[in-house]
């Protein structure tokens, strides 16, 4: 990980500012975090002016508009544009989010654009997830069940089983939740956050899983779980409108249930 700390005494800067064309009605300044690992130098905030009468509506739109037009070094993650992939996770006007469906015209003033918070920084806005991977993996998140399923047929769940996994599902592990969780910037090697959390209790809550007990036993630990002080950051985030804090209150108390 040494390759993405920052310089010694580093302290975020002024950096460039890129001004809008000639002539340009409406202009919407973007401030946007710049790191490179490779060079010996502080991060810094460059500002780029867009003309907003020739930029798409959304916070990502600008930021493409400025990779394609403007700054082709700038660097970040992006891939479906629907908010569904979770790649363009970042902080904008303080708020983790995805940057493909936070309108532009949401924002009053300057809007400033950081990656997500406490975590390692790969270059510019694209942060370090190895650590949230493998956490994820951790859990095994798939369907664990010993029981074969019938000869050509699926694993049927009743409707009000199905209903049990709304809210549960739509996750797309964009990890906002997780880096706006202070027990996570404080404890993010032992503890499991609130994304890996409530993906673990996906599949708790499924009922063609066999292997709820396991998991709750990897779960009982002072740090993987309890870690959980119910801040509810992680909800009050959520660029999905879910609810990691539920999940993790209703692991809590299949906990107590089973003793």
């Amino acid at each position: 990980m040494a390759e993405f700390s920052l310089p010694a005494n580093s302290k975020v800067v002024e950096g460039k500012t890129f001004p809008a064309p000639a002539g340009a009605a409406r202009v919407k300044k973007f401030k946007v975090y710049r790191y490179d690992p490779d060079k010996n130098e502080n991060p810094r905030m460059d500002t780029y002016e867009i003309d907003l009468d020739a930029c798409g509506p959304m916070v990502l739109d600008a930021l493409i508009k400025i990779k394609n037009e403007i700054d082709s070094t700038l660097t970040f993650r992006r891939s479906c544009r629907e908010g569904v992939c979770g790649s363009c996770a970042m902080n904008v006007g303080g708020t983790n989010t995805l940057a493909c469906i936070n309108a532009i015209s949401d924002f009053r003033g300057d809007i400033a654009v950081y990656p997500l918070p406490h975590m390692m920084v790969v270059k510019d806005l694209v942060p370090d997830l190895t650590n949230a991977y493998a956490q994820y993996a951790s859990i095994q998140p798939w369907l664990q069940a010993d029981t074969p399923a019938a000869p050509g047929k699926e694993r049927l769940q009743s409707p009000e089983e199905r209903e049990e996994l709304d809210g549960l599902w739509e996750c797309v592990l964009c990890f906002s939740c997780s880096t706006g969780c202070p027990s996570y910037w404080w404890n993010s090697d032992r503890y499991l956050g609130p994304a890996t959390l409530l993906q673990a209790y996906r599949w708790i809550a499924d009922s063609r899983d066999e292997y709820t007990g396991e998991r709750l036993d990897a779960l009982e630990d002072p740090f993987r779980l309890y870690r959980c002080h119910t801040i509810m950051n992680c909800t009050n985030t959520c660029p999905k409108n879910l609810n990691p804090g539920k999940a993790i209150a209703r692991i809590k108390q299949k906990m107590v249930e089973r003793r």
